[in-house]
């Protein structure tokens, strides 16, 4: 409850009504409630609303920063994590962690929406993409701190289109790595600094984001494709692919190391690190150990820090919290639940699941040394199991459940039944309107 009450103070500036502020912050409260799906009937019936208006008008007419409400929550998740991390005493890596996750969505009247690969659904399909920044603190937590939706350029320069879904005056169109490097100089203009900032291949891939990055004198360890072009110290231009072929073929090249500890143990993997034409760039290559698979790293170092191979590893190995953040997010917050259609709301919808989300991370980062009562873990593969195994740290779902009862507010007499009766009214409105407007075809196709 401390954790909330901090934030939502901390957003207070972001609003131009004390009434629109309290009404954000009853949302975060739904969304954080054991509702099974937040949508605007779901939240506005959560908060004791009698009907969506007040949420419908928080995430698309009312006047707050969007913008200045991001960067709110992007320092109070950084904050609250590096406190956590100086009471324990754990200095560890900070990272951060670039990667896009979507949502899908039926029509083509959404901003952003559009035919496309969606991570989500694990294939191509009708939905929208957001790019996101998750701070990531090595044995501490993590959270999402920034978040851009990606705009198809047609969109952009369709006027009649961009009206139609809100978008904003002067937007340009932006690739992934192009989003990555707005999130990140927002970052940076917090205050924010990384050790080592970790993507996967699109983000790798961009030559606009590596060049932002040395730039800034920031440290990476970016995923990149076996076809990734790097130059060796005997200045031959090789494939990633053929370069492990040429120099790491043998197993003499390759050593065995985890990459962090997860909920199972350690992640072990081999490695191969391969020196390139630059003493400041690295080739750093996985391979799985029972598959055999390649992942291919496009490391750099700036001029001055010393980053081992061991820091590289583990920087590597730290780029799975944001896929954590998303899983977080959508099964237990709403990421993925908004049916707004609107730029603007979309991305206000994304702000209040980001502040619920800091909130439950920080709050689980402070509580994770009193509420570890863990047995030792084992030390052979054949030992007995303990008489009692302890409990797990409170997690992120778990301090989002305690806040939840916390958080249960009266509801006014009648109010389940006074829903009910709503939600039939309101569709049978809009079936009879639909029906209306399939007579009006039909009638065309007639005549």
């Amino acid at each position: 409850m401390r954790a909330r009450a901090g934030l939502l103070e901390r957003l207070r500036s972001c609003f131009v009504r004390t009434q629109t502020w309290q009404h954000a912050g009853r949302y975060v409260s739904a969304l954080v409630s054991q509702v099974p799906k937040r949508n605007g009937w779901s939240i506005a019936e959560q908060v004791g609303d009698a009907t969506p208006d007040r949420t419908q008008r928080l995430l698309n007419r009312a006047v707050w920063d969007t913008t200045a409400a991001m960067s709110q929550v992007r320092r109070f998740a950084a904050a609250g994590l590096d406190e956590a991390a100086s009471r324990r005493r754990r200095r560890g890596l900070v990272v951060g962690a670039l990667d896009e996750t979507g949502q899908p969505k039926q029509g083509v009247a959404t901003a952003g929406v559009k035919r496309q690969y969606m991570g989500c659904a694990g294939r191509v399909a009708n939905g929208i993409n957001t790019v996101h920044l998750s701070y990531v603190r090595e044995r501490i937590g993590h959270a999402l701190i920034g978040a851009r939706q990606w705009i198809p350029a047609e969109q952009i320069t369709d006027p009649q289109a961009a009206a139609g879904m809100g978008l904003p005056a002067g937007l340009e169109f932006r690739t992934k790595g192009q989003l990555a490097i707005d999130i990140c100089a927002d970052a940076y203009a917090d205050g924010l600094r990384f050790d080592v900032a970790c993507g996967d291949e699109v983000y790798g891939n961009c030559t606009q984001l590596r060049e932002f990055f040395e730039t800034r004198g920031q440290a990476y360890v970016l995923r990149v494709a076996s076809t990734f072009m790097v130059e060796l110290p005997s200045g031959d231009r090789l494939t990633c692919a053929q370069a492990v072929t040429q120099l790491a073929g043998d197993n003499r090249g390759w050593e065995v190391r985890s990459a962090g500890a997860g909920s199972k143990g350690q992640r072990w993997y081999a490695w191969a690190w391969i020196a390139t034409a630059s003493p400041r760039h690295h080739l750093l290559v996985r391979r799985h150990l029972r598959t055999g698979e390649l992942a291919f790293h496009y490391c750099h170092v700036p001029e001055g820090q010393i980053l081992t191979k061991t820091t590289l590893i583990r920087a590597a190995g730290l780029r799975w919290p944001v896929q954590e953040d998303f899983e977080f997010g959508k099964d237990h917050f709403g990421l993925d639940q908004c049916q707004a259609r609107l730029y603007t709301a979309i991305q206000r919808h994304t702000v209040l699941v980001m502040a619920a989300l800091a909130v439950c991370a920080v709050t689980a980062a402070h509580l994770a040394d009193r509420t570890d009562t863990q047995a030792p873990p084992p030390n052979t593969p054949d030992q007995p199991p303990p008489p009692d195994p302890g409990l797990i740290p409170l997690t992120v779902p778990e301090v989002k459940r305690i806040l939840a009862t916390a958080l249960q507010h009266p509801q006014p007499p009648d109010h389940d039944t006074h829903w009910l009766t709503w939600r039939r009214r309101h569709q049978a409105r809009a079936r009879w309107f639909h029906q209306r407007a399939r007579l009006s075809r039909d009638y065309t196709l007639v005549s």
